[in-house]
Formats: structure tokens, sequence, C-alpha cells
């Protein structure tokens, strides 16, 4: 298909931005849409947050990162290994979200994902700049 890096570093951080832009400027799922909810076991069945937490940019690096032609079977396995670190700590995070909901209020978490957001938003901005840099 002879698609750059660049193209992937581009196009990945506008639709980083983008999602960042909903993260500070969104208010989530309205309470209308929240009360239609009848079955809360079922709202788990539909892997809607993958996207969220293995982006196409996160998955293109472990693509990249494991290719056997460039990198040793110990930098794989490195990889390999960050890889379930990450996937621990996002296990651990989504099991104990409860406890930090309850703990830090729904003010709290609107100021975490505003911040989180400008950060996000950050990332996408220089993940942009890199890509038309690197095509030039």
């Amino acid at each position: 298909m002879d698609i750059t890096l660049e193209a992937f570093q581009i196009s990945g951080g506008i639709i980083l931005f983008l999602f960042a832009l909903t993260m500070i400027f969104g208010e989530g799922k309205p309470e209308s849409e929240k009360h239609l909810i009848k079955d809360y076991k079922k709202v788990t069945i539909f892997p809607v947050a993958v996207p969220s937490i293995a982006s196409p940019g996160a998955i293109m690096a472990v693509v990249l990162l494991t290719d056997n032609h460039i990198h040793t079977l110990t930098q794989q396995l490195i990889t390999t290994f960050m890889l379930l670190v990450v996937i621990v700590i996002t296990c651990i995070l989504l099991l104990a979200s409860n406890f930090i909901q309850k703990r830090i209020g729904e003010a709290g978490i609107i100021v975490i994902s505003k911040v989180m957001g400008l950060i996000l938003a950050s990332y996408a901005a220089q993940s942009i700049l890199t890509g038309i840099k690197e095509f030039f």
C-alpha cells in the first residue's frame, strides 16, 4: 500500500487530537443515555474501550518493535515484557475504578479527565509535528 510511517504518525496524531478534544470539552455520556442502561453486565460485552487503551499508534509501535528482521530476540522479549506490564497496570486500574471514583468524586474525575485530555492533545500535536518534520 506504500504508506509511510510518517503518514501513520500524522493520521494517528490527528485522531488522538480529536479524542483529546472530546476529553477536554465533552461531557461524557449524557444523563439521558445513562438512565437507559438496564443491565450493566451487557455493557461490558462490547469492547468499546479497546481503541482507547490500545491506540493504533501503540499497536503499530508493538508491530515495529517485534520485527524479526530488525530486532533481536532479547529486544523483542523486552517489548513483550513491557507490554505485559502495561496490560497488568491497566487491569489493576480498571478493577479499582469504582473505588477510585468513590474516593475522588465526580468533580475529581472531571478535573483529571480535562488535565489528561490536555496532556493527550500535547502528545498528539507533537506526533503530528514529528511526522511532518520527518516527511520533509
